[in-house]
């Protein structure tokens, strides 16, 4: 397996620019965006779509990287009336800030969902998907057909050779199943497997995103830990010391 780097300085003048909060940098410690975009081989020239982008905190690295001699697609929640109301805020922030004069501006915005919305970019127009630690939401939502539907679709739209990178909380491969429906962890070899189902070949397999302080198994499942933090201040210290959960981080390609 093979990793392909990325341009350094890009990718540093994308990850310190003004759009970023301190806050969203801060996260840089759990999340690694540099590291993990240089992993997938994420280019300045590539047109990348981002699955389900919420508010944009890998957005305001990827949009700045991309907007000058590539493209950005928001592949962004899809909205009907069995929507919750997170996902229209969502949205319609996401929205407002690619309106005239906001920091997305002219970003192209589309939608998915794993059963109801597929078509994310035009077929086979894609350098790379990215999807962060979205699959456990489909998999709750369909269980594995949702997971190789969703996989399925990032194929349709991207080129022979092109990179479907995913991170997602890992849990561990001895634990039970039944765990991946209400957890928030994702099993790897049920990744990998799903993906392939979907055509894809998995090419390279990186720990920039490992935590081995985070067991998987706790009382609110991934977001009992930052940032969620789903147990107010019961044991918060401890779950601050873990930090943001283990997660892996996985290079995929549509073959040639």
């Amino acid at each position: 397996m093979t990793t392909v780097n990325a341009s350094a300085d890009a990718l540093q003048d994308a990850a310190k620019n003004d759009l970023r909060s301190a806050d969203a940098k801060a996260r840089d410690e759990f999340r690694h965006p540099q590291q993990t975009l240089r992993f997938f081989g994420i280019e300045p020239d590539m047109t990348v779509v981002e699955i389900w982008p919420g508010g944009g905190w890998y957005t305001d690295i990827l949009y700045p990287l991309l907007s000058d001699d590539g493209e950005y697609i928001a592949a962004h929640f899809f909205i009907d009336e069995e929507s919750g109301g997170y996902y229209k805020k969502s949205l319609a922030n996401f929205k407002q800030k690619a309106m005239a004069g906001g920091p997305y501006e002219g970003v192209t915005i589309t939608t998915f969902h794993p059963q109801k919305a597929l078509d994310i970019a035009p077929q086979g127009s894609a350098d790379a998907v990215l999807t962060f630690r979205n699959i456990h939401n489909w998999y709750m939502g369909g269980e594995r057909d949702a997971v190789v539907s969703a996989f399925s679709s990032f194929y349709k739209a991207l080129k022979p050779g092109g990179t479907l990178g995913v991170v997602e909380h890992q849990l561990p491969e001895g634990a039970a199943d039944e765990d991946m429906k209400s957890s928030g962890y994702m099993k790897k070899s049920f990744v990998i497997d799903a993906a392939k189902a979907a055509g894809f070949e998995l090419v390279a397999d990186s720990a920039v995103n490992a935590n081995p302080l985070d067991t998987a198994d706790h009382p609110r499942g991934v977001w009992t830990l930052p940032p969620s933090l789903r147990l107010g201040e019961e044991d918060q210290d401890k779950y601050m010391a873990i930090g943001e959960s283990n997660r892996m981080t996985l290079k995929f390609v549509k073959p040639e």
